[in-house]
């Protein structure tokens, strides 16, 4: 009998029409989950009092949800987060790096259209995130939308139009949902040893798209004189940037300070790499970190992490080079 926990803390699946829009229902989505019980498996279903349209979200939902998770880790088999599409990715992604350890699934959902509505998203979504936690060899927080199941700190919010919302552009999918489900347990990571749970301490991380113009010295500007933990540069191509004094000696003083610069691309495949270009070796002799093909949203997750344990501005440069989660390629 797998005993699985949802977390219902806001969002599209759970709304209702007012006049006013979409908005919060109370009481409403537990009542309709119902109807996914099935034999062999417990779900129970606790309703966050604050529901939230995840726009709203902050550092303090996060905690909430990480105290939550660890609190209730003995007594469960895997556990299922129920939120709003919105900062879905920014979610997976703190859970997969605050989870340190963990040796059961968390599966991350939500819907494009509220579980009230007859063309709703969210009944199957639910029921591939009840039937991925009761996998007692998945040992990941994953994202499932959509008939397929994405690494958490990989997956990202492409499509606000279509029910195909979410997806990993650079990593293949972790289970497909057919009338079969295909497992692809050759790509899932290996449980951990228990679980490290780590509460954020940390707002301050901020990310900075670069675009042709002035928008380089503002950055630059904004990064010298403003107090980070952690900043992430979306630049161009392969991690390219012009070679603009005042964006170098932004990442410079920001660097010289402790605050982590990480370099990613704003293109949604592909990877950024010091080195492929030469405009790109400014930024990395500015002390900038080559995030490769990580996700804007695991790049800011991880900062904040980071930022969130006690450890040497050196120290925190070495580990966000290492894999925590997956969360970059191998050969990217």
């Amino acid at each position: 009998m797998a005993r699985i926990l949802a977390l219902y803390t806001g969002g599209t699946i759970g709304m209702e029409a007012t006049p006013a829009g979409l908005a919060p229902a109370p009481g409403l989505l537990p009542q309709l989950m119902e109807r996914l019980a099935e034999p062999g498996r417990t779900v129970e279903v606790v309703e966050y009092p604050d529901l939230i349209d995840s726009s709203a979200i902050t550092v303090a939902h996060w905690n909430r949800l990480i105290d939550d998770l660890a609190e209730a880790w003995p007594r469960y088999d895997g556990f299922v987060v129920i939120h709003g599409t919105d900062t879905l990715a920014y979610t997976a992604s703190v859970l997969a790096f605050a989870l340190a350890g963990l040796d059961k699934p968390v599966v991350v959902t939500g819907a494009q259209l509220p579980l009230g509505e007859a063309r709703s998203d969210g009944w199957a979504n639910l029921s591939d995130a009840l039937l991925a936690a009761s996998q007692p060899d998945l040992a990941e927080v994953v994202v499932a939308f959509d008939r397929q199941l994405l690494r958490g700190c990989r997956a990202r919010k492409l499509d606000a139009e279509s029910f195909a919302g979410f997806s990993s552009p650079n990593a293949p999918p972790l289970a497909e949902f057919g009338i079969t489900p295909r497992w692809y347990r050759s790509r899932w990571r290996q449980p951990g040893k228990g679980l490290r749970p780590t509460r954020l301490s940390s707002d301050r991380v901020a990310a900075f798209f670069l675009t042709p113009g002035i928008s380089s010295q503002l950055i630059g500007h904004t990064l010298g004189q403003t107090p980070l933990d952690g900043a992430v540069l979306m630049s161009y191509g392969n991690g390219n940037a012009p070679a603009d004094a005042a964006l170098l000696e932004g990442v410079r003083r920001a660097t010289a300070r402790g605050t982590l610069v990480v370099n990613l691309t704003q293109v949604v495949r592909g990877a950024a790499q010091f080195g492929a270009y030469a405009i790109s070796q400014p930024l990395a002799a500015a002390g900038a970190l080559c995030g490769r093909d990580m996700t804007p949203e695991a790049a800011v997750a991880k900062l904040l992490l980071l930022a969130s344990q006690h450890l040497t501005p050196q120290a925190r440069r070495e580990a966000f080079e290492e894999d925590w989660a997956g969360e970059v390629s191998a050969a990217a």
